[in-house]
């Protein structure tokens, strides 16, 4: 008994696990997963790919249909509560879809990342592109929002969300505007290494 309890004491303390890392994701419908279930949405498939590479995350779907950009930056504080590790910004492509002044929209995202800066939370900025018959001067002005943005904030950039699924309809809904679930599954396998980045960010910043 005394060689028992004696092991007991000398035995390390058992660490309790990690709690998950929580990332948001916020955006419009594109995040939210119009059309699609809510574990073919891109938050869920996204969580899934994380978890099957090892990443203990948990990623929550803030996506609302039909959000601007200026929509997103309302409801910014109780779509991002205390405690998340990680933002994925995904807005943009309603104001562009509506025309709304590339100016408008610019100001809008650079508060979100000023406040989420000032929150001390790493941001992965997906990038959006007008749709081309919006005319030369405004697809121009409007796309170069968020490379500009990503390089002044020095926030991790993917340059476009829908890349590789846009104008596919195989990789789309009847609408050709939203992706299907093969359409939401590309956009995590290309996305995944600047998600990575963005955990990464996220684990430097929680441990400092």
């Amino acid at each position: 008994m005394v060689a028992a309890l004696c092991a007991f004491l000398m035995a390390p303390p058992v660490r309790a696990a990690a709690p998950p890392l929580k990332i948001v994701a916020l955006g419009d419908s594109l995040t939210a997963g119009y059309g699609l279930p809510g574990d073919a949405a891109f938050p869920a498939r996204l969580q899934a790919a994380l978890r099957a590479k090892g990443y203990n995350v948990t990623v929550v779907n803030a996506g609302v249909s039909g959000d601007t950009t200026t929509a997103g930056l309302d409801r910014l504080a109780w779509s991002v509560p205390d405690g998340t590790g990680g933002v994925i910004l995904e807005l943009g492509a309603n104001d562009a879809l509506r025309g709304v002044d590339p100016k408008v929209t610019k100001a809008a995202l650079e508060k979100i990342l000023d406040r989420l800066a000032q929150r001390r939370i790493p941001v992965l900025l997906a990038g959006m592109r007008s749709p081309r018959n919006m005319g030369p001067d405004y697809v121009k002005a409007f796309d170069a929002i968020f490379p500009a943005l990503a390089a002044s904030h020095q926030v991790t950039f993917y340059p476009f969300f829908l890349v590789g699924v846009a104008t596919d309809p195989k990789l789309n809904q009847a609408d050709g505007m939203h992706p299907n679930p093969d359409g939401v599954d590309v956009i995590v396998q290309h996305m995944l290494p600047s998600v990575e980045e963005l955990i990464a960010r996220a684990k430097k910043a929680r441990a400092s």
